[in-house]
């Protein structure tokens, strides 16, 4: 089956792989000018790092390189991906500098006909693509949300700019300006953060809406991966329904429920000291059970002591009202607070979210079929669109262990292309357990859900129900490990050859590929 890949991120890169192993011919289409998608030179912010330990963020066949920290900056996760490349002998699959303009049925009026061969066309290119399934592997973070600020545009006629986080490029972007920073995610103070650094900003100023609870790389000298990243550390929280006995444990029993509410109370004293969040007035109003409400947010190295050394300083529980001048001087633009505070500014770099709506490559008729009346994601398993043949989505589950939640979707994709609607329930029985979980989100994110598409902190639930319903899952034993010890992706390398061996089977071919 020849299949058409757009995006050349950690999704798309492992689709690509895994279908290839599976003995599809695949072409990777990627609009920027190398890959990475969110890691790429031309999205990564200043301060960019990964939220993951270097042993827990990687492809199941490549470890990240020794010499790399432990948090991976956004350059070296970049060149880790092209190292990828290189050593499974990808290049002649990926298209560099080749965005998708649309994708169409050959002939037919309707592209929600199955069977039909898809057509994409690229930007310069005269001659349309053709492929018989069509995966969509652009992502959640690629199109960021910048508020329409009253203001903007006579702010910007002065000489002010604003842009969304992903786009600032350098520091010497920031050096010497006032810099206004709005958000409180990791990429608000991340980037805080480094325009704070001695020699860049002149003044930094982060205006919060609101505080939530950022996690230490180490607490008390133990790396979070050991309390977080792990199944035990999964299972503080509760899912939609106790899929073993220690979640029952925790989330259905008296003593169990204080035993869990007893380390989580434990977890805010310890991280809120370490932090020194009570003497800068930065201690959240949430509980810390909020932690993974709809992420869990690594603390921005340095960001707190800057706060303390009078080189950074958070507004917190405010919101921009307006942008305009001082009241002071008529010269000095700046934002307007929610407070009535007014902060001058030169530049307002916005980590805002991005914004979660169909790619515009996409038919309206396609789009239409993507969401639901809200305009939350709905598709089976974050994968598959109803009503839509020969089309599926691989990296639109936001996860804390995206590479291999990636690799674990592009494994279903391969068993699913085979063996067709034989090995999923019903339709109807689809929609339910897509409905049943958008509205737990709902609920338990306080609509903080990314469109539906946020599935932190039960990212190891999510790559369970896709690779068992695959029938390619990792033993008990290894999956016994990943509750003591930090999620090790190396345990699901191999699958893409054993998924092929199943299916060669499957399809009457005992020779093993």
């Amino acid at each position: 089956m020849r299949i058409a890949i757009i995006g050349a991120g950690f999704s798309g890169i492992t689709t690509a792989k895994t279908l290839r192993d599976l003995g599809h011919e695949c072409i990777v289409l990627e609009k920027c000018s190398d890959v990475g998608g969110v890691w790429s030179s031309s999205r990564r912010y200043p301060g960019l790092h990964t939220q993951n330990t270097k042993e827990t963020y990687c492809l199941s066949d490549l470890p990240m390189p020794k010499h790399y920290g432990q948090w991976p900056n956004g350059k070296q996760v970049q060149e880790y991906l092209e190292q990828y490349i290189e050593k499974n002998k990808m290049k002649d699959l990926i298209h560099l500098n080749t965005e998708v303009i649309n994708v169409k049925r050959a002939n037919h009026k309707s592209p929600l006909t199955a069977g039909v061969p898809w057509i994409i066309t690229v930007q310069g290119d005269l001659t349309p693509i053709e492929a018989d399934h069509l995966i969509v592997c652009t992502g959640i973070f690629s199109d960021g949300d910048v508020p329409r600020f009253e203001g903007l545009h006579e702010f910007e006629a002065q000489g002010g700019k604003v842009c969304h986080t992903s786009a600032i490029g350098a520091n010497d972007n920031m050096k010497g300006k006032d810099v206004v920073v709005v958000g409180y995610g990791k990429s608000a103070c991340d980037v805080a953060n480094a325009a704070a650094e001695q020699g860049i900003a002149k003044e930094v100023t982060l205006v919060a809406r609101r505080l939530i609870w950022k996690v230490p790389r180490k607490i008390r000298g133990l790396t979070y991966k050991w309390l977080l990243l792990t199944r035990m550390g999964e299972a503080l929280f509760e899912y939609i329904r106790p899929g073993n006995i220690v979640e029952s444990f925790f989330h259905r029993t008296w003593i169990g429920s204080k035993i869990r509410n007893g380390m989580m109370d434990s977890l805010e004293w310890v991280i809120s000291g370490q932090l020194g969040l009570k003497k800068i007035d930065l201690v959240p109003r949430l509980a810390f059970e909020t932690v993974a409400q709809s992420t869990i947010s690594l603390s921005t190295e340095g960001l707190y002591d800057k706060v303390r050394q009078g080189r950074l300083t958070i507004k917190r529980d405010n919101y921009i009202v307006k942008l305009a001048p001082s009241p002071y001087d008529p010269k000095q633009w700046g934002a307007y607070l929610s407070s009535g505070s007014f902060v001058p500014a030169d530049l307002i770099l916005c980590g805002t979210g991005f914004h979660q709506k169909p790619p515009a490559f996409l038919p309206d008729e396609i789009a239409e079929q993507l969401l639901d009346k809200r305009g939350y994601w709905f598709m089976y398993r974050h994968i598959k669109p109803f009503g839509v043949p020969d089309l599926t989505f691989n990296g639109f589950g936001s996860s804390l262990f995206s590479a291999t939640s990636s690799e674990a979707s592009a494994l279903w994709i391969g068993a699913y292309l085979s063996r067709g609607e034989s090995m999923l329930p019903s339709e109807k029985e689809q929609k339910r357990i897509t409905q049943e979980k958008l509205e737990w989100l709902e609920v338990r994110c306080q609509g903080k859900h990314s469109n539906g598409t946020n599935v932190v902190p039960f990212s190891m639930h999510t790559i369970d129900e896709v690779l068992d319903e695959a029938k390619i899952n990792i033993g008990k034993s290894s999956k016994l490990l990943q509750w003591v010890f930090p999620i090790n992706p190396t345990y699901y390398s191999g699958l893409s050859h054993k998924l092929a061996n199943q299916l060669a089977k499957e399809n009457g071919n005992k020779k093993n590929i």
